[in-house]
């Protein structure tokens, strides 16, 4: 039978109509998806206005670093100067999945681990410098939100100043300790570390002796491993069952951890897997504390950005000269004139 005059062509335009309503529609989706994403990471970045708490009377800032690069005009250049970073790792008490990873009880957190980053002009290479969270210093009288401010102390475990100040207290301390101005401030918890190293599908690491600690739940011999986010975790926070059971030891498996890190992020194909892209920016931002110069994406977008050219074999990893406090044997200070010429490297 034939098809009358017309027919063909309308059943085709039609067609054609539905087959562009429902690109249009897959477009709209596609870009509310995008755009939901983008709202999901950058709501998941808690952020802290060190600069305004603390004012002017801090350290001087490096004279190579960048000061007030603007972030949102994106065919700027990236900054490329130098910068000094306090990370902490917190042993947040808040939240199910951070009390099921040792986070302890619901009664507050402390700095787990405290790192200065050095980032050297061009940020082609760093300096990771630890300072145990036993160091005994003296902690500065903090602000509060409130208006008020904490008290002073003497010979304070230097993790303290986190528990009873927060992140600006920490901050202070830190710059009080080493004369060295911190640029950001970078803390993750328990459950942001684990789901970073998962979502980058493990970690692999090197130990050199065995490793059996009840508290940390880790038990491993000798060798290389492959570790998924909760070993991983359980690596970052072993001292009981390594060495004298000092947090000096700990550090060394730390500093292990953060080129293991470094390695694994550079093997992933990041740009071209959303998917996988996706996974890692909700892990690093889910539970993520900056300063307020990094707590957009678009900011910590372009500050990840700076850093494509620096390697693990660029990063060297350093632990705060000390010795053991003359008034207490489980505790250490800072050993001078040793400390002090570390940190002025990094000014």
């Amino acid at each position: 039978m034939d098809v009358p005059a017309g027919r063909r062509p309308d059943r085709r335009a039609r067609a054609l109509k539905f087959a562009g309503l429902a690109l249009a529609g897959a477009l709209v989706l596609g870009v509310g998806a995008a755009g939901w994403a983008y709202w999901q990471l950058g709501d998941n970045i808690t952020g802290v206005d060190i600069d305004s708490a603390l004012g002017d009377d801090r350290p001087a800032r490096g004279t190579t670093s960048d000061q007030g690069a603007s972030a949102s005009a994106s065919a700027s250049p990236l900054p490329t100067g130098s910068l000094n970073i306090l990370v902490l790792g917190s042993d947040s008490r808040s939240g199910g999945e951070n009390q099921a990873l040792g986070g302890g009880d619901s009664g507050g957190a402390r700095s787990d681990t405290a790192m200065v980053v050095h980032l050297d002009a061009g940020r082609t290479a760093a300096t990771v410098v630890s300072i145990p969270r036993d160091t005994l210093v003296d902690r500065p009288a903090c602000p509060l939100p409130d208006g008020g401010s904490t008290r002073p102390a003497s010979r304070a475990m230097f993790n303290s100043a986190y528990e009873v100040g927060g992140p600006v207290c920490a901050v202070k301390t830190a710059e009080l300790l080493t004369d060295v101005r911190m640029d950001h401030y970078v803390e993750i918890d328990f459950t942001g570390f684990a789901r970073l190293v998962d979502a980058l599908g493990g970690v692999t690491v090197t130990t050199d002796e065995d490793i059996d600690d009840d508290r940390s739940r880790l038990n491993l011999e000798a060798g290389t491993h492959h570790l998924d986010g909760t070993e991983a975790l359980a690596l970052a926070r072993t001292r009981y069952g390594i060495g004298d059971s000092s947090d000096l030891g700990r550090i060394g498996l730390q500093h292990t951890l953060v080129k293991a890190l470094l390695d694994r992020t550079g093997k992933q194909s990041l740009l071209t897997d959303p998917v996988k892209l996706y996974e890692v920016a909700d892990a690093v931002t889910s539970s993520l504390t900056t300063d307020t110069g990094l707590d957009s994406l678009t900011e910590l977008t372009r500050f990840a950005q700076s850093l494509r050219d620096l390697s693990s074999s660029a990063v060297t990893t350093l632990t705060m000269p000390v010795l053991p406090a003359p008034w207490d044997a489980n505790r250490v200070v800072a050993d001078q004139p040793e400390a002090e010429e570390l940190w002025a490297s990094l000014r």
